[in-house]
């Protein structure tokens, strides 16, 4: 009765995990990988920082466009002011408006303008390697995850074996003791191996709902929704040791890793950045177009005198005397002048048409004195140039000590593999030997538990081994340049 009081709790346990997983979707580690590259928050801002440096590259790129800038006033004037259609000085009270468009170009700065531009393809390109360097990050600690869902099912499954070998003994024994054969207290340390199996069952389904639900987390899926992985067939023959040494693996690592070409991209950066403050010690060189016309309501008044196009001809008129003789009248040549017509108001389109101007400009400015500015700009330019040098020297460094561990990593967990591997081979053996010497009468059950034990966690340890191993061993394939999969 003890016995089904334990086992029924488990059959349930047992029966919900099975609907749950006839439920749940089954992921690949491919399938796991794209959805955290959709959903994870760290690339979704590496993908942010790159956008905005295309916004700035976008915009180096317009600073070589002319600017054209608009602009419209209505103004109001008392007291002595200048009419700005006439140029003349009034004191009647008068409204003015108008408006004035205007363009510049930069002809030559030193070169700031393409350097900058080069300078934003560079920041652009560093962003990028940004991106695919955290896309990286993202594999391997999807990667790591996935494995720990395979092995906490591994021990499950290994807990799994245990309790039914335990019960298959148990009700041997059972069979032996109700013939008189052995002892009752054979059959009640079994029930109480048994017992401690069902616990240790119990344990090893919570580390699977666990390490399932670390990896959900991971991957920003809730904890309601059925999930579940997909467990590949590991060949042993696809998981050798590589060929190369840590030199031959860090010059792959080297030639593919993004940090790196991130890290020496920025060092491209800095010198186009110093050269664009060497720059400032250039003169610029300007062009401004211009366009503009006003209005006043001074001219915009009846009678006003229009001039036709046309002339009407000035017969001559007296305009003096000669010598103050009165017979000797003086008079003007004949002459043409502008003919004239009279009209009421001056609209303010007449206006605009009639007082419109443009103009071009030519402006160099030479730089002598400026507080020291173009000087430290250039001085600030050379420390980063120093600097992104510096973190490229670092990166490789830091790349170097990661794949010198990974590498010793990897070989010290091949040969705890291969080791964990010999090790229930021979538990195995010795599992057996016990066995039949305990049913057999030759020993007693305590050097049968003993055996039993010992073989259970040799399988415990074999499983911890081969899955740190692969890992250890994907993350050398990562270095070289090598897509991660476990077919």
């Amino acid at each position: 009765m003890r016995a089904i009081n334990l086992i029924t709790p488990l059959l349930l346990i047992f029966c919900v995990s099975v609907a749950q997983s006839q439920d749940s979707q089954n992921w690949t580690l491919e399938e796991c990988v794209n959805y955290a590259y959709s959903n994870n928050l760290d690339i979704r801002l590496a993908e942010l920082d790159k956008q905005t440096e295309e916004a700035y590259l976008v915009q180096s790129k317009f600073s070589r466009v002319p600017t054209l800038n608009f602009d419209l006033y209505q103004g109001y004037s008392w007291g002595r002011s200048i009419d700005p259609t006439t140029n003349l000085f009034t004191t009647t009270r008068f409204s003015s408006n108008g408006f004035q468009g205007s363009s510049d170009l930069v002809l030559f700065n030193g070169m700031q303008q393409v350097n900058s531009i080069k300078q934003g393809e560079k920041d652009v390109e560093a962003r990028m390697y940004d991106l695919q360097s955290t896309k990286n990050d993202i594999t391997l600690n999807v990667v790591a995850g996935y494995l720990e869902v395979i092995f906490t099912k591994e021990l499950l499954s290994n807990a799994q074996y245990q309790l039914q070998s335990t019960r298959a003994q148990m009700e041997r024994t059972e069979k032996l003791v109700n013939a008189g054969s052995l002892p009752r207290t054979n059959l009640l340390d079994l029930q109480a191996q048994l017992s401690s199996d069902e616990v240790n069952l119990i344990n090893a389904q919570n580390n699977v709902v666990l390490a399932t639900l670390r990896l959900k987390q991971f991957l920003q899926i809730p904890a309601t929704e059925p999930f579940d992985i997909i467990t590949p067939d590991f060949d042993e023959s696809k998981y050798a040791m590589i060929d190369e040494d840590v030199e031959d693996v860090y010059e792959s690592a080297v030639l593919t890793m993004p940090e790196i070409k991130g890290a020496d991209v920025r060092v491209e950066s800095a010198e186009i950045g110093e050269k664009i403050a060497v720059g400032g010690y250039y003169p610029t060189l300007s062009m401004r177009g211009m366009v503009s016309t006003n209005y006043s309501n001074q001219r915009d008044v009846e009678n006003r005198e229009v001039p036709t196009g046309d002339s009407v001809l000035i017969p001559p008129v007296p305009i003096g005397f000669l010598g103050n003789d009165p017979s000797q009248q003086v008079f003007s040549y004949e002459r043409y002048a502008p003919e004239f017509n009279e009209i009421d108001g001056y609209p303010i389109g007449e206006q605009w048409g009639d007082n419109i101007s443009y103009g071009v400009s030519f402006n160099l400015r030479i730089p002598i004195v400026n507080g020291n500015r173009v000087r430290t700009n250039r001085q600030i330019a050379q420390i980063q140039k120093e600097r992104a040098e510096v973190n490229a020297t670092q990166t490789r460094n830091t790349l170097r000590i990661n794949i010198e561990t990974a590498y010793n990593d990897a070989s010290a967990a091949l040969k705890t593999y291969e080791a964990a591997l010999q090790q229930v081979d021979a538990l195995e053996e010795a599992f057996r030997a016990a066995e039949r010497r305990y049913e057999s009468k030759v020993s007693n059950y305590t050097e049968y538990q003993v055996a039993n034990n010992n073989l259970y966690v040799a399988r415990s340890d074999l499983a911890r081994a081969k899955f740190d191993y692969i890992f250890k061993l994907k993350i050398l394939d990562f270095y070289q340049g090598n897509p991660i999969t476990l077919d």
